[in-house]
C-alpha cells in the first residue's frame, strides 16, 4: 500500500481499522474516504454553525430576563449588569487560549470539551439561586463559547477546501447574524410565558446535538505540537481585551465616571502596546501580530471589524428606539427587529454566485456603502412609519450586511496555509469580539453626546437616530480600507465546484501534518 495512502488514513479514525486489512481493494478504500471526505465537507459547517448560533444566541438572550432574574434572586436590576460583563470579560480573556490549545491537545478533543462546559455551565446558570452562583456560572459560560467557537472555526478551516471555502463561510455567517436578532424576541418569550431559567436550558438540546455531530463527522486529530503557553502574552492580552471590553461596556452607563472608563481603556492600551512589544521578542506569541502582514488577512480584519460594529450596535438601537422611542412591547419590538433575519436567510441563496460574478473587492466596497446606507435609513423609522416599510428596510439591510460578513470572512483566510489556520481564527475572533463590544459602546457614547449636546437627562428619539447615522457612516468608510485589495483578490476561492477526485486531493492536502504526542 503506498505510503500516502497509510499517511491520509491516519487522519480518520474509522477508517483506521482497515489498516489491519491489507487484502483490501485500494480503489474501493480511496472511494470510500473520498466519500467521507464530501460528507465531512458538508456537515462541518453545520456543526460548527450550531456551536457558534448557542454562543452568539445566549450573549443576547440574557438581556430581556434581567429584570426577571433580579426579582428572582434578590438582587437589584442595576446590579445584573454584572451577569452580561462577567460573560464577555470571560469570552475576551479566554479567546486568545483557543489557538494555542487546539494545537497542543488536537482541536476535535477541544471542541466537543468546550461545548459539553458550555452545556453544563448553561444547566448551572438556569440552577443558580444567587447573583453571585450566576455570576460565576456564567463566567464558566463565556471560557467555554471562547474555546468552542474559534476552535469549531479551526476545524473548518482545516477540513475545507479553499474551493469550498466560501460556500461554508456563507452558511456560518447565519448563526453569527441570527443570534443577536432572535436573542430578543426569543428572550422576551421565555420570559412572558415560560420562565427565565429556559433562557439557559435551551443551550442543552443544542448542545447534544452538537457533541453527537461531532463525534460521528468530525475526523479525531492528533496534537500538531507540545509548545508551552506563552504565560505572559497571555497574561498581557488577557489583561488588555478585558479592561477594553469592560471600558466599552461602561461607556454607556450613566452611573460610570468619564476617570473609570478612562482609566479603563488607558489599561488597555497600554497592556496592548506592552504586547506588542513583547510579541515581536516570543518565539510563538498566542496571538501573532505577524498575520497582519499577509495583506488579505490585515484588510480583513480592519475593515470588517469597522462594519462589524453593527452586528451588537443594532439590536441595542432597535430595542431603544421601539420600545422607548415608539412605546412597543419587548416582545413586540423584538419580533420586528427579527425580521432582519430573513434577509440572511435570503442571502445564503445568492451569496456565493454574487461574490463569484463580481469578485470579493467590488462586492465589498459597494456592498459597504449599501449595508451602512440601510443602517441610516433605520434612524429615520418615526412612531408613524408603516411598519412594511420598517420590515423592508431590515429585510434588505439584514441581506446586504450579511454578504459582506461572508465575503469578509472568507477573504479572511483565503491566503492563509493550513499551518497559519490556529492563529489566523485566534486573531480574528479577538478583533471580532473587539469590534461587537466597540460597536455597542460607541452606539451609547453617540447617544449620550446628544443627551448632552441637548442639555438633557432623558433619551429621545433623534438621540438614538444619530446614533445609526453615525454606526452607518462607520460602516460606508470601511470600503477605504477593501479599495486597497487587489483587482484578483482572492480569485483562486472563485473556482467553480471542483471533481469529486480534486476534492479529497484538496482535503489531504489542507490537512496539516500531525504528529503524535510523543514526537
Amino acid at each position: 500500500m503506498p505510503c500516502q495512502f497509510v499517511t491520509l488514513l491516519r487522519f480518520y479514525p474509522r477508517a483506521v481499522k482497515l489498516e489491519c486489512h491489507m487484502a483490501l481493494d485500494q480503489d474501493s478504500s480511496t472511494a470510500a474516504l473520498t466519500e467521507r471526505d464530501r460528507i465531512a465537507v458538508r456537515m462541518i459547517p453545520f456543526i460548527v454553525g450550531c456551536a457558534l448560533f448557542m454562543q452568539m444566541l445566549d450573549s443576547t438572550v440574557v438581556a430581556t430576563a434581567l429584570p426577571v432574574m433580579a426579582a428572582a434572586m434578590g438582587a437589584a436590576p442595576v446590579q445584573m449588569n454584572v451577569v452580561i460583563t462577567s460573560y464577555l470579560l470571560a469570552v475576551a480573556v479566554f479567546v486568545p487560549i483557543s489557538g494555542w490549545a487546539a494545537d497542543r491537545f488536537g482541536a476535535r478533543r477541544i471542541f466537543i470539551c468546550a461545548i459539553v462546559l458550555f452545556t453544563l455551565s448553561s444547566i448551572a446558570c438556569a440552577a443558580s439561586q444567587s447573583l453571585w452562583h450566576m455570576v460565576l456560572a456564567r463566567t464558566i459560560q463565556g471560557a467555554a463559547g471562547a474555546m468552542m467557537v474559534p476552535v469549531g472555526r479551526i476545524i473548518l478551516l482545516r477540513k475545507t477546501p479553499k474551493t469550498e471555502l466560501l460556500k461554508a463561510m456563507a452558511f456560518l455567517s447565519m448563526p453569527a447574524l441570527l443570534g443577536p436578532i432572535i436573542g430578543p424576541p426569543l428572550g422576551g418569550f421565555l420570559v412572558t410565558y415560560a420562565s427565565w431559567h429556559w433562557i439557559f436550558l435551551i443551550n442543552i438540546p443544542v448542545g447534544v446535538l452538537g457533541i453527537a455531530l461531532v463525534l460521528r463527522y468530525i475526523p479525531n486529530d492528533l496534537p500538531i505540537h507540545r509548545r508551552r503557553l506563552d504565560w505572559v502574552g497571555f497574561i498581557l492580552s488577557g489583561v488588555c481585551l478585558a479592561t477594553l471590553v469592560s471600558g466599552f461596556e461602561a461607556i454607556g452607563h450613566s452611573d460610570t465616571t468619564a476617570a473609570h472608563v478612562g482609566l479603563l481603556l488607558g489599561t488597555g492600551v497600554v497592556s496592548g502596546l506592552l504586547y506588542a512589544l513583547h510579541a515581536r521578542e516570543a518565539e510563538h506569541p498566542i496571538i501573532d501580530l505577524s498575520l497582519l502582514k499577509v495583506r488579505t488577512f490585515a484588510i480583513s480584519i480592519l475593515g470588517g471589524n469597522l462594519c462589524r460594529f453593527t452586528v451588537g450596535a443594532s439590536p441595542f438601537l432597535l430595542a431603544l428606539l421601539l420600545q422607548v422611542g415608539f412605546g412597543m412591547s419587548a416582545f413586540a419590538a423584538g419580533l420586528i427587529t427579527f425580521s432582519g433575519a430573513v434577509g440572511a436567510l435570503l442571502m445564503k441563496l445568492v451569496a456565493t454566485p454574487i461574490i463569484r460574478r463580481f469578485g470579493f473587492k467590488r462586492v465589498l466596497i459597494w456592498n459597504a456603502l449599501l449595508a451602512g446606507g440601510f443602517v441610516v435609513l433605520c434612524g429615520a423609522f418615526r412612531a408613524d412609519t408603516p411598519l412594511w416599510i420598517m420590515t423592508v428596510v431590515l429585510v434588505l439591510g439584514g441581506f446586504f450586511r450579511s454578504l459582506q460578513f461572508t465575503a469578509v470572512n472568507t477573504l479572511t483566510y483565503a491566503d492563509l496555509s493550513s499551518r497559519d489556520m490556529s492563529r489566523a481564527s485566534t486573531f480574528a475572533s479577538m478583533a471580532q469580539q473587539l469590534g461587537i463590544s466597540l460597536g455597542v459602546g460607541g452606539a451609547a457614547l453617540v447617544i449620550n453626546l446628544s443627551m448632552a449636546w441637548r442639555g438633557v437627562n432623558h433619551m429621545e428619539q433623534i438621540d438614538i437616530t444619530w446614533a445609526f447615522v453615525i454606526l452607518g457612516a462607520i460602516t460606508c468608510l470601511s470600503l477605504f480600507s477593501f479599495l486597497k485589495l487587489p483587482a484578483d483578490a482572492a480569485a483562486h476561492l472563485n473556482a467553480r465546484k471542483a471533481p469529486k477526485e480534486k476534492l479529497a486531493t484538496e482535503v489531504a492536502s489542507s490537512t496539516p501534518t500531525l504528529r503524535s504526542a510523543d514526537d
